[in-house]
């Protein structure tokens, strides 16, 4: 399974933030939560879910994986996470999403 879109998101506190979009551009959107921190999503992280069913969408959250500055946790709560989640749903267009933590 292979991303058809990636790109960043600026989401404030001088992090920008790392997603990536694959599977049916037209399914049920899934948003998918890296353990952390300092963790990052993969392209084994796709393999949870249908292609054919689901928009599949990875992001690295604040200081991991491709999301910059790397490793920072100045900035890097809980409520953070929160806000960049719900930034990324509306950068995205999504109404309602799955949430699936790993």
């Amino acid at each position: 399974i292979e991303p058809y879109r990636t790109g960043f998101i600026e989401v404030g506190d001088g992090h920008i933030l790392y997603f990536e979009e694959s599977g049916n551009p037209d399914g049920n959107p899934v948003v998918f939560l890296h353990g952390g921190p300092g963790g990052g999503t993969d392209a084994w992280n796709r393999q949870f879910f249908d292609p054919k069913a689901y928009r599949i969408i990875l992001f690295d959250q604040r200081g991991c994986g491709q999301s910059k500055p790397a490793f920072s946790l100045e900035n890097n709560t809980t409520w953070h996470l929160v806000a960049d989640i719900e930034k990324l749903r509306e950068h995205l267009n999504v109404d309602k999403w799955v949430v699936f933590g790993g």
